[in-house]
């Protein structure tokens, strides 16, 4: 079986592959919804969905550092990584372990894509065709729930001291777009670093405190809404705007009742 990645990179395999090293927290979580559990050896020490999945399967490491003498001794059939999860270094070293997948991100189409491909080289095609679906009619719903919705500036933090927001050619850019958000930092890098006096800032309707990877609290709302009293703070679910694969399933419903309950 020859098939692609999303770099258009070819890898062949002789058979389905069994042994899978995924070295992506959202990924490892798209796998067991498509059943594909029992084939997992090795994730990381971030894949926290399902809850029992660190338990049941050896941590390899993290997504920018890993043990390589842990994936080389569990023999994968292929490993999983994505361009931006995971370090060049680390996709060449695993390629000398086994095939390596890496998936490519940035919109839900990019994901569908992805999780077709995963039915295919895992031989789960109907549970894919599934799960594709029920995405697309999540996304086609909240689609029509916020086309009325009015366009709202905002400022999405993924980290604190450096601050840091998402910024361009992100998939949570992306997800802010589809909520008729517009990113306040769009014409900046991926992920700047930001003083609080930034004027862009300053323009914002809401600012965004995602609870991943900075696991923003309380007090981190408190004190940005004393900085900003005219401005709106919420504390996000960042595993809604920033996971990709089966974790859109919940993110459009998830979207709804952000808007609904804290936008208003």
């Amino acid at each position: 079986m020859q098939v692609k990645d999303q770099l258009h990179r070819t890898l062949v395999f002789q058979d389905v592959p069994k042994r899978i090293v995924s070295l992506v927290p959202s990924l490892t979580e798209l796998l067991c919804d498509l059943g594909l559990k029992k084939q997992l050896v090795g994730v990381t020490k971030f894949c926290v969905h399902p809850k029992t999945i660190r338990e049941d399967t050896l941590i390899v490491g993290g997504t920018k550092q890993v043990h390589f003498d842990k994936i080389k001794a569990l023999q994968p059939d292929i490993i999983l990584c994505n361009k931006e999860e995971n370090t060049q270094d680390i996709v060449e070293q695993c390629s000398q372990i086994a095939p390596v997948h890496v998936s490519d991100i940035y919109t839900v189409t990019d994901c569908l894509a992805l999780i077709k491909m995963y039915g295919s080289i895992f031989d789960v095609k109907k549970e894919a065709a599934a799960l594709v679906t029920s995405i697309s009619n999540e996304q086609k719903s909240f689609q029509n729930f916020i086309v009325d919705k009015p366009v709202l500036k905002v400022g999405y933090f993924i980290w604190s001291s450096p601050w840091m927001v998402a910024g361009n050619h992100t998939f949570i850019n992306y997800l802010l777009e589809q909520n008729n958000f517009k990113n306040v930092f769009v014409s900046s890098s991926r992920y700047p670093e930001i003083c609080l006096n930034n004027e862009k800032l300053k323009a914002a309707d809401v600012i965004m405190l995602s609870s991943e990877p900075y696991p923003f609290k309380k007090e981190h709302k408190e004190t940005l809404e004393k900085q900003f009293p005219n401005t709106k703070v919420v504390l996000v679910d960042g595993e809604m705007f920033s996971w990709y694969g089966s974790r859109l399933k919940k993110a459009f419903p998830y979207f709804k009742c952000l808007h609904k309950n804290d936008l208003q």
